[in-house]
């Protein structure tokens, strides 16, 4: 599918053959704008306090969240980096309410988290850029919400980005999981991992344990019994990580395994979640399921959800296949 080790990512793309063929010359220039973005953010990123980017922005995103100077600042980046690309036709961000039109009559359409985890940006814990990239169903017709509101099987391309002790971007086109990572003398990413994969079995979980009480029944059973260990029904010992930023947690995920919960609860009676579907979870099920693991809401495979709105909350577990089917399970 790719050339060797090292490759640069423009040299990937051009050398790539997702499913046999080319990757497309419009989706090429998409992806390598977000990249060169998302190197320009790194730095930033690793600046911090020295640029005075640290702290809160004393404004709201459109979910009412408390914003922090660099998510404006890697929103206002993004859309900068992107918009000259004429294959694309409109861009949607956690951030805004609207999506925004760019060409008016390109191929696709992108959807990102500028900065994932952004309340870790103050205390130096790794956070990233997720996105998603669609396939516009009538490229000339004018941009509308319904454009994007599709289920993840349309996704043409996902990744994201981490910012930690390395800058790695993690990438899909529907045809496994690639990794880069940023050499920070040239600025370019280079191919670290081909065909990333994630075990089936696995014994670490990472779930935010301050909720348990409020969890539902099936998702108490289950971290019950991870903790549990040799003493219970799993017989195995669990490990528990939780880094508060879904971009590091998939990460180390795609990297060694594991699963990852943010599940509805009982304080939510819509059952909704807190994670954006279109954001957050399409793209990384996406990576996930490229990489040989699953991701469901608790009784629906994430990707197959029909999306009603542009912010539209879900409930995410994702990560090794065999934990994921027992979660599934335990709700059914």
């Amino acid at each position: 599918m790719s050339s060797g080790i090292n490759t640069n990512f423009k040299q990937y793309l051009v050398s790539a053959k997702p499913k046999g063929a080319a990757i497309p010359t419009g989706l090429q220039d998409l992806l390598l704008a977000v990249v060169n973005t998302c190197s320009t953010l790194s730095h930033e990123v690793a600046q911090g306090a020295l640029i005075g980017l640290l702290g809160s922005a004393g404004s709201g995103n459109v979910q009412g969240e408390v914003q922090q100077k660099l998510d404006i600042i890697a929103n206002d980046q993004l859309m900068d980096g992107v918009k000259g690309c004429h294959s694309l036709a409109g861009l949607a961000s956690e951030e805004m309410e609207l999506p925004v039109a760019v060409q008016g009559t390109g191929d696709y359409l992108l959807l990102f988290d500028p900065l994932d985890g952004s309340s870790n940006i103050d205390v130096n814990v790794s956070i990233g850029t997720i996105f998603s990239i669609l396939k516009k169903q009538d490229p000339s017709a004018p941009l509308q919400t319904s454009d994007f509101l599709l289920s993840g099987r349309h996704q043409a391309a996902a990744g994201y980005v981490v910012y930690g002790p390395q800058t790695t971007m993690a990438l899909t086109l529907g045809d496994g999981v690639v990794m880069f990572t940023l050499n920070k003398d040239t600025g370019e990413f280079l191919l670290i991992k081909d065909a990333v994969t994630i075990a089936p079995s696995t014994k670490e979980f990472a779930i935010n344990m301050s909720n348990m009480r409020h969890w539902a029944d099936p998702v108490r059973r289950y971290i019950e019994e991870c903790l549990a260990g040799t003493t219970g029904t799993r017989d195995k010992d669990f490990n528990m990580r939780w880094i508060a930023s879904m971009v590091a947690d998939v990460h180390r995920v795609l990297s060694r395994g594991g699963v990852f919960m943010y599940p509805w609860d009982k304080r939510d009676p819509k059952k909704a979640g807190k994670l954006r579907l279109m954001y957050e979870a399409n793209p990384m099920s996406f990576l996930v399921e490229q990489a040989g693991g699953a991701s469901i809401n608790g009784t629906q495979t994430i990707m197959d959800l029909q999306p009603t709105d542009l912010h539209e909350r879900v409930s995410v577990m994702l990560g090794s296949k065999e934990e994921i089917d027992r979660l599934k399970q335990y709700h059914s």
